[in-house]
């Protein structure tokens, strides 16, 4: 998005993974990052560290949004952070990358498991979008970062496909609401990344070669891949995008 005016970037779960790249691209496209984290503190400002050596600015953040109360900590340290820094309370881009994923069929999967996935993908950016419409700019980007499993049938991941497709009906509600606001919402679905997060799974060679074999254009995601698709998204260039569902799993099992 290029204005006159420098603006700012509310990106959750940031300290690692996917939101740790969409920070980075943003910071390089002149955005103010807010890096908000959970547990780790160290990751988080090395995030910060990172934007900063490339001349950049950013903010960690820390809430747990496992709660209600984990989100207006959020938004208190938001408000904190930018009437500090940028004299104001109002930002420009939301992205909702914080997650959490639990595999599981559905015999498997407990009551308890199932409540932290919906507390966690579901519940947590509802209620964040709606503390962050306020603030949020006019003309400004929501990206709501949903997951393949949104449209490829795993019943090995039952509960948390069912998350992230509730993203996706939120997304579609959303950018019909914001659009007299000219606010556009998003939708991006990643497929299988290479970050830490999969880290276990790919010390075996085979785990990393089926997960080459899943997508069409035949390679492992990487967060950049995201990344980009996401500071496309958020650029005055797809103005004219909203409501939309953008499948970046490189054409996972098509």
């Amino acid at each position: 998005m290029k204005t006159s005016r420098q603006e700012t970037a509310l990106v959750t779960g940031a300290s690692r993974g996917i939101g740790r790249g969409i920070a980075l691209r943003l910071a390089r496209d002149g955005v103010v990052v807010i890096v908000h984290y959970n547990q780790n503190r160290r990751a988080a400002n090395a995030t910060v560290r990172a934007i900063e050596k490339k001349g950049g600015k950013a903010f960690p953040i820390q809430a747990d949004l496992s709660s209600l109360e984990g989100v207006s900590d959020l938004f208190r340290g938001v408000d904190e952070c930018l009437k500090d820094s940028l004299g104001t309370r109002k930002f420009d881009i939301l992205v909702n990358n914080a997650g959490i994923s639990r595999g599981g069929d559905i015999e498997e999967t407990t009551e308890a498991e199932f409540d932290e996935l919906i507390a966690v993908n579901v519940k947590a950016p509802f209620f964040i979008i709606q503390q962050a419409l306020p603030r949020l700019r006019n003309g400004g980007r929501i990206i709501n970062i949903s997951s393949g499993t949104a449209r490829i049938a795993m019943p090995e991941e039952v509960a948390y496909a069912m998350t992230k497709r509730a993203l996706d009906s939120l997304t579609l509600a959303l950018a019909k609401q914001l659009a007299p606001r000219k606010i556009t919402v998003n939708t991006v679905a990643p497929g299988i990344i290479d970050t830490d997060f999969q880290a276990d799974w790919f010390e075996d060679p085979r785990a990393r070669e089926f997960a080459a074999s899943v997508a069409a254009l035949g390679r492992i995601g990487r967060p950049e891949d995201i990344a980009d698709v996401v500071a496309f998204l958020v650029s005055s260039e797809a103005r004219w995008i909203t409501g939309a569902f953008i499948d970046a799993t490189g054409g996972s099992l098509l």
